[in-house]
């Protein structure tokens, strides 16, 4: 905790410094809060654009017949990232634990949907690291949405305007992760889940600091533009066939946007768990 503190001081120097040099009237002001604000989404992006780096890199590059399968030097070069970040105070444990939750509620789901055959992993069997057809890499997709989520809330110094109960929010995340698998079987109820996020979420205003000043912006909003991104970063997942859908076997095509609404819920479980930490730390939610 003591290395995260001191890490991020030395970058807010940083940043002060270049703000002294930079800004000298409203327009270059609005153009350094700007650039400000797409430096820190980059920088709480970290694992996932390490993680989608390697992605590109192994499938470009992989020799073929190497000793190490491309799904197990990912699953390694993952946990190395993970180490790496805690060590170098750009994590602290308690956001650790909760990207570890998410990791193991992300594999679960994947070797369930492995099975029902909703995605394949097709180098999988090559994988010594790996759990019914799953590479344990594939955990480690989830934990990036995690990272992401519990750095940009630090990293923006997130308030809220009418804040839900976290009790609702769990069960609405419990409905969501629950859906996932009984939607094989009975009715799909996504539907009706958006409905629930709409009436928990639409009255909540995040406000977010991406220079000095705090910015509003409706919670359901960014969680919107927030899984737009991530279904953007899982068109270049299946273009490095890191994993494939049915209709990408025979070649690449781009994941469907239905998937949109998929990423969207997956985002209510980590928000929630992201936000149990902050009301266990005492951090205020409005």
């Amino acid at each position: 905790m003591i290395r995260l503190a001191r890490t991020e001081a030395w970058l807010h120097a940083r940043r002060e410094g270049l703000r002294a040099w930079a800004v000298r009237g409203p327009v270059t002001g609005f153009v350094f809060e700007f650039l400000a604000f797409g430096i820190k989404q980059g920088w709480a992006c970290l694992f996932g654009g390490l993680m989608l780096a390697l992605l590109l890199a192994t499938f470009l590059f992989w020799p073929e017949g190497a000793a190490l399968s491309r799904y197990d030097f990912l699953t390694l070069s993952a946990v190395a990232i993970q180490i790496g970040m805690l060590a170098f105070g750009l994590e602290n444990w308690e956001e650790a634990r909760v990207i570890a939750v998410f990791h193991v509620v992300g594999t679960v789901m994947e070797i369930f949907k492995v099975q029902m055959g909703s995605w394949i992993y097709p180098e999988a069997d090559t994988a010594f690291l790996a759990i019914a057809g799953v590479p344990l890499f594939s955990g480690f997709m989830y934990a990036a949405v995690g990272s992401y989520l519990a750095r940009v809330w630090r990293l923006f110094d997130f308030r809220f305007d009418r804040f839900p109960p976290l009790w609702l929010q769990g069960v609405l995340a419990v409905a969501v992760y629950a859906n996932f698998f009984t939607h094989h079987f009975t009715v799909d109820i996504r539907w009706g889940l958006f409905a629930g996020a709409a009436l928990i979420y639409g009255p909540c205003v995040v406000w977010f600091r991406p220079d000095r000043a705090h910015r509003a912006m409706p919670l359901l909003l960014g969680l919107v533009l927030v899984a737009l991104f991530i279904w953007f970063a899982e068109n270049i997942g299946t273009f490095a066939r890191a994993w494939t859908y049915p209709g990408q076997h025979g070649g690449w095509t781009m994941v469907s946007p239905e998937k949109l609404g998929s990423w969207f819920l997956l985002m209510i479980i980590s928000f929630v768990l992201v936000a149990a930490v902050h009301r266990a730390s005492g951090a205020r939610l409005r």
